[in-house]
Parts: C-alpha cells; sequence; structure tokens
C-alpha cells in the first residue's frame, strides 16, 4: 500500500516547475515535519518552501512499525536494532527498506509524470532515517533516458547509509530488487548535497561521513557541509542558505528565484492538503 502523503503545491501564479519528495525521520509523521520547515530559515528570512515558489513539495508518511528492540511502535521507514551501532542486527532494516525503497520510487515515477515524465525535475530529499530510505532508493532506480537519466538532486540531512561497507552490487543484494539498473548512470549524474551537524546527537557526523565517502565510491558527485551546530536538524541560517544555493546552482540552472519572488506567507503552510 502506498504511503499518505501531504502535499504542498506551488505558489500562484508561480507554474509547476519541479517537485521536492521528502522524507521524514523516525517517530515523526509527514504533517509535522512538514510544519516543522518553518522554523529552519536562510539568512534572508526565508524557509526553504518559501524559497521556491515553482516547487511542488511532496510529503510521504512512514508506516506504523513495531520497534523490535523495545516493543514499541512507532512510525518508521524500517525497523533498526541499536542506533549507537547501526551494523548491530543490520538485518532487521532488511524488510522495511525492501518495502519502502519501490514505494518511493512510484511516488517518484507518480510525480515525474506531472512534469511531463521529467525525473530529472524531481529532487529527492530525506532526514536521518528518511535521508537513510532515499539513499538505498537512489542507490536502486533506474531513470529512463527520455526521463533525464537522472534526478534533479538528492538532498540528504543528519543521514547515514544503512549497509556501509558494501559496494554498489552488494547494497543492491542486500534488497534484491526488481527492475534495478546494471549501471550506475543516475548515482554518477545526479547532483548530491549532503549536510550534518557536528553535535549531532542521534546520527553521530561519523555516519554522515561514510554515506558521503560511499556515495563517493559509487562515482556520485557529493558537495559536503558540516556545520558545529545545529543538533539532529538543520542548521540556520547557514545550512538552508547552502540548500538553496545548492538548488538554485544545480535545479535552477543558477536562474533561482529572487528574494521578492520567494517571499511567501507562513499562512500557505496551512494550505497542505491530504492525498
Amino acid at each position: 500500500m502506498d504511503p499518505q502523503t501531504i502535499a504542498i503545491n506551488p505558489s500562484a501564479p508561480h507554474p509547476h516547475t519541479h517537485t521536492v519528495v521528502f522524507l521524514h525521520g523516525r517517530g515523526d509523521n509527514a504533517r509535522k515535519f512538514a510544519s516543522s520547515l518553518a522554523y529552519s530559515r536562510d539568512s534572508q528570512g526565508r524557509t526553504l518552501i518559501g524559497a521556491f515558489p515553482s516547487f511542488r513539495w511532496v510529503f510521504p508518511e512512514a508506516p506504523l512499525r513495531k520497534v523490535a528492540s523495545s516493543g514499541d511502535t512507532w512510525r518508521q521507514w524500517f525497523d533498526t536494532w541499536n542506533v549507537r551501532d547501526f551494523a548491530d542486527r543490520e538485518e532487521l532494516q532488511v524488510p522495511g527498506l525492501q518495502e519502502m525503497v519501490p514505494v518511493i520510487q512510484r511516488l517518484i515515477a507518480s510525480e515525474a509524470a506531472h512534469l511531463g515524465g521529467r525525473f530529472d525535475r524531481v529532487v529527492l530529499a530525506g532526514i536521518s532515517m528518511g535521508a537513510a530510505t532515499s539513499s538505498h532508493t537512489l542507490f536502486n532506480i533506474d531513470v529512463p533516458a527520455e526521463g533525464g537519466g537522472r534526478l534533479a538532486a538528492f538532498l540528504g540531512f543528519s543521514g547515514r547509509c544503512p549497509f556501509v561497507g558494501r559496494d554498489l552490487a552488494g547494497m543492491r543484494a542486500v534488497l534484491g530488487l526488481q527492475g534495478v539498473p546494471g549501471h550506475a548512470d543516475v548515482l554518477r549524474d545526479t547532483p548530491i548535497l549532503l549536510e550534518h551537524c557536528a553535535d549531532d546527537p542521534l546520527v553521530l557526523v561519523q555516519n554522515g561521513r561514510l554515506l558521503r565517502d560511499t556515495l563517493r565510491g559509487f562515482g556520485a558527485r557529493v558537495e559536503w557541509k558540516e556545520y558545529p551546530s545545529g543538533g539532529h536538524w538543520f542548521n540556520s541560517p547557514e545550512g538552508v542558505d547552502d540548500v538553496v544555493d545548492f538548488l538554485n546552482r544545480e535545479v535552477m540552472g543558477g536562474s533561482g528565484p529572487s528574494k521578492a519572488d520567494g517571499e511567501r506567507s507562513q499562512d500557505s503552510l496551512d494550505a497542505m492538503d491530504l492525498s
């Protein structure tokens, strides 16, 4: 079953030019995460959503899953045993990823269809466990040449790489999904930005560096930003500035919106639709 999603459509009168599919973290939910983005702003006072009025933002919601280590039930994309050592009983991560990676791939394809089949106008993003899930989505997705052969960008915040230490073939073999490409073209051609705060108490910055190194080892072009503070969240305003700059350069072709174009009332967050 495909997940419930929250969608924030482009701000009128701007046409729909791109979509961001953004995965929340463990224990969060789509509506709360989308609303929480309002608390992180760039140096001009803009949220990420406000800075790109022609973007559609789609927030899928992770299913409720039993946590093996505690018996609790949380919203999580997959289960994990030990947050201090993600390799401990790492096989627990497999079933959730096997289920959710194809779901996110279908969501990306659906959003691309709204953009004339252009996968290269869809940004895949995630924070924490959402970034981990998104990374395996990127490892396993194939994009047709007529769809641009890549995604518009990949954004990862406070992220890590499940099954780190394997080569790309090994990563793909762990999940054993259908329709996986035999090449790394999407990885090589999709611009990637990773951000991590050095004081993150939940996903230690060393894990983010390993994700960076893994992606680079697979041939990806990764821009890495590390900040002294911000915890398990976005650094603001510098980190948000860096995302805006990256999207303007790599997705908007250096012709991103001006401050005036990007100004948008936070009341627009109330226009979120369940779909």
